[in-house]
């Protein structure tokens, strides 16, 4: 038999563990088309989150999935250069996926770059001195956010260093995330 003929056999047979290894080998296919297209276009193999609160409200909403575009592919745009005619979600400037304090293996923070201080720079009006450079950040819920993340819990006393930003938010898909969500550990 060539392999012409094999390939139509494999594709037409009736037989159980041929169509389940058919199924696995699509499933396969399917995924590696996708994290391919996902390189190329965002820049990483998996580029999307499930947001998992409402500190983005009204613009991300919990249960959204938001793709990422890595950081080695842009310049993020802080809410104050935006104020010059760029918005991303509704509002001035990007909003960002950072590692908090630059910890691996803890839940990334999805919020807003607002402005960007040097170190030894006062992180906010009548604010402590930076201890390092970075950008101070904020979700966009006024309700739940009413200050910098520097000046709570998220990134207290901290501005997000360059580094340890992961990437930009892009696009969002409304609900797809609560699938994600539902699954722990996943």
């Amino acid at each position: 038999m060539n392999l012409k003929e094999t390939f139509h056999a494999f594709k037409e047979s009736d037989n159980f563990f041929v169509s389940l290894a058919r199924d696995i080998i699509t499933v396969l296919l399917a995924v590696l088309i996708f994290a391919s297209f996902s390189q190329v276009v965002f820049g990483m193999w998996t580029p999307m989150v499930a947001v998992e609160s409402g500190s983005m409200e009204p613009h991300m909403n919990v249960g959204d999935i938001v793709f990422i575009q890595s950081i080695d592919r842009t310049q993020v745009v802080t809410y104050e250069e935006g104020m010059d005619n760029y918005n991303s979600f509704k509002n001035y400037g990007d909003v960002i996926l950072y590692k908090p304090y630059g910890q691996e293996g803890v839940t990334p923070i999805i919020h807003r770059a607002m402005y960007y201080v040097e170190e030894g720079e006062q992180m906010w009006e009548g604010g402590p001195a930076a201890p390092h450079a970075g950008y101070i950040t904020k979700g966009d819920n006024e309700m739940t956010n009413r200050y910098y993340d520097q000046q709570g819990q998220v990134s207290y006393m901290m501005p997000v260093k360059e580094e340890w930003v992961i990437g930009i938010a892009r696009y969002r898909i409304p609900y797809i995330g609560y699938l994600r969500l539902m699954l722990p550990g996943f």
